[in-house]
């Protein structure tokens, strides 16, 4: 399956009735990373749960993240987050903050933490595409 680059987020959700309407609910986490703003109008695409997929407490499946602790990536900075840290993305869209970064940079990083919507990358070689 092919996924744009432009996709923003990618989330596990239920869909829930709410009066003549249904509803699939994005985490508040994806707002304030600052790609998804309230009110903005956005296409949504809906996906059968894939075999990438993992038991999380509480029951739900959850996308494993497609990047590791100790990993290494190439990256490009396409944005900045609200701290000012640089912000590439990867695979589906997750996010890997590059503290130190600006924007165009193209670094070689090390993924130091991974959590379920965006990882923590430290600069290990500026220019690293060249």
């Amino acid at each position: 399956m092919d996924i744009s680059g432009k996709l923003l987020c990618l989330v596990s959700s239920r869909v829930e009735r709410r009066e003549d309407s249904y509803v699939v609910e994005i985490p508040e986490s994806e707002i304030e990373e600052g790609d998804i703003e309230e009110g903005e109008v956005y296409s949504v695409g809906i996906v059968s749960k894939e075999e990438e997929t993992t038991n999380v407490s509480g029951g739900g499946s959850q996308l494993q993240p497609p990047v590791e602790e100790g990993e290494i990536r190439y990256v490009e900075i396409e944005d900045l987050g609200k701290q000012g840290d640089g912000i590439a993305r990867v695979e589906r869209g997750y996010v890997i903050i590059v503290p130190d970064a600006e924007v165009g940079d193209r670094v070689k990083v090390e993924v130091d933490e991974v959590k379920e919507n965006f990882a923590v990358g430290e600069v290990l070689e500026e220019d690293a595409f060249d």
